[in-house]
């Protein structure tokens, strides 16, 4: 379903309604079925996090991977083994519905697309919330600097690169990216805000030629629109929660489950909550 479909006898949310709604209110919308698009621009103030649900036996092995791993993988939140809420994170959250759209993994291979998780859950199962960086891009847009997927209602572009995370068990393998372009002028200011919201990926961690990093061609790519790079302007990349999808692939657990690229969990925690993110230990 296309995020600026025409509401129409209630069933459907546009993206405009949703980006005037609270983050109750959102969550409502998803879990009703009435919005399934991506959540870039939702839930201003608030915090966004990327979702990995794993079988308890690979979770302690993922946990290790966040912790190595902080700047792709900020770790927010953790779930109780089998239990689907995220307390820590918000009232009556559901893991199981309150994400637009997830993707299911079966031994390292993407098998199916859902949107609702009730027949999927399981009382071994443990859900990771992975900080965002669409939880900068409000403060972003407060300073006056533009990020035009937002503005064209587009899914960021994402990339893998050649930048290597450090591994945790069967967990590795190449760092995914987000990438927004960002005017000369504003390059150093898109730093210092982003920098100050290390628990959704913080500062970026390229600027400039994306060959630098192993990316063939911005036009096309892994996850995500394109978004053209006009004149004057830099293409700026940030760590990403795609990552953990990478480091699945790896891994081939016998289920896992996270979220589509673009559709996150919006959270009840303000974005300039100090919440503390496991330091690097390499």
């Amino acid at each position: 379903m296309n995020a600026t479909a025409t509401e129409a006898t209630g069933d459907v949310v546009g993206f405009e309604t949703m980006r005037r709604s609270g983050p109750t209110d959102i969550r409502a919308a998803i879990r009703a079925g009435r919005y399934r698009g991506h959540t870039a621009g939702l839930g201003l103030g608030r915090l966004q996090c990327n979702l990995v649900i794993l079988p308890e036996a690979q979770a302690i092995d993922f946990f290790r991977f966040c912790q190595r791993n902080p700047k792709p993988c900020p770790l927010v939140g953790v779930s109780d083994t089998g239990d689907p809420a995220m307390r820590t994170l918000g009232a009556d959250i559901d893991i199981r519905t309150d994400v637009p759209r997830y993707l299911v993994y079966r031994d390292g291979e993407a098998v199916d697309e859902v949107d609702s998780l009730e027949g999927l859950w399981r009382d071994d199962l443990i859900a990771f919330a992975l900080g965002c960086s669409f939880t900068f891009e409000h403060a972003l847009m407060r300073a006056g600097i533009p990020l035009r997927h937002i503005e064209e209602d587009r899914t960021v572009p994402m990339y893998r690169t050649a930048l290597q995370t450090v591994p945790a068990g069967a967990f590795g393998g190449g760092m995914v990216v987000s990438m927004r372009p960002i005017r000369e002028g504003d390059l150093a200011e898109a730093i210092a805000i982003s920098g100050r919201f290390p628990q959704a990926h913080g500062a970026p961690v390229h600027i400039g030629a994306p060959d630098a990093i192993g990316i063939a061609d911005l036009d096309t790519p892994d996850w995500g629109d394109p978004s053209a790079l006009l004149a004057g302007e830099t293409p700026v990349f940030w760590a990403c929660g795609v990552t953990p999808q990478n480091a699945v692939l790896r891994a081939r657990p016998p289920i896992c489950i996270t979220h589509k690229p673009g559709c996150m969990l919006i959270t009840d925690i303000p974005d300039t909550a100090e919440i503390p993110v496991l330091p690097d230990n390499q």
